[in-house]
C-alpha cells in the first residue's frame, strides 16, 4: 500500500502546477516557484506572476528507472527548461521522441496527467513541456 495522498498539499500548489504562476518582487525580479522572500534582493513584497509557458531546453536526460508511481511513463525525457522570463524549471517533455530533443529547442507548457492513485481514484495533473504546435 502506498502513502496516503496529501490533498491539502496538492491544492496549495494548484496555481503552480496548472498555470505556471510564480512570484515577482517589488524590484521586478521574477522566480518560480513563488516564495515569500525574493531570492535575488530579499524583498518580502511579492505578488503572483503568470509565466508565458514558453521556454527552451537547456539540458535533458532519459529516465529509464522512475520512482514508484511513475512506472507507466518509462522511459521518459526529463529536461531543464529556461522560461523566456528567465527562471529554470525541471519538467517532463511530452509529445516528442528522444531523438527529436535538441539543446535550445523551443518548448511550451501543457497540462498533462502525471500520476494516478488507484486506491483512491485521484488523478494528478501538472505542467509538462512539448515542442510548439505549428
Amino acid at each position: 500500500m502506498g502513502k496516503p495522498m496529501q490533498v491539502s498539499r496538492y491544492w496549495r500548489h494548484f496555481k503552480e502546477k496548472y498555470r505556471l504562476i510564480g512570484g515577482k518582487c517589488e524590484n521586478g525580479h521574477v522566480f518560480f516557484p513563488k516564495r515569500s522572500v525574493c531570492p535575488v534582493c530579499g524583498s518580502r513584497n511579492i505578488e503572483d506572476f503568470q509565466f508565458s509557458g514558453k521556454g527552451k531546453v537547456l539540458s535533458w536526460t532519459i529516465v529509464r528507472n522512475p520512482p514508484s508511481g511513475f512506472e507507466y511513463y518509462k522511459p521518459f525525457p526529463l529536461a531543464l527548461i529556461e522560461l523566456e522570463e528567465g527562471p529554470v524549471v525541471l519538467a517532463q517533455l511530452t509529445d516528442v521522441t528522444p531523438e527529436e530533443i535538441k539543446f535550445g529547442m523551443e518548448v511550451e507548457m501543457v497540462t498533462r496527467k502525471i500520476r494516478e492513485f488507484d486506491e483512491d481514484g485521484i488523478i494528478l495533473y501538472a505542467y509538462k513541456f512539448r515542442p510548439p504546435v505549428k
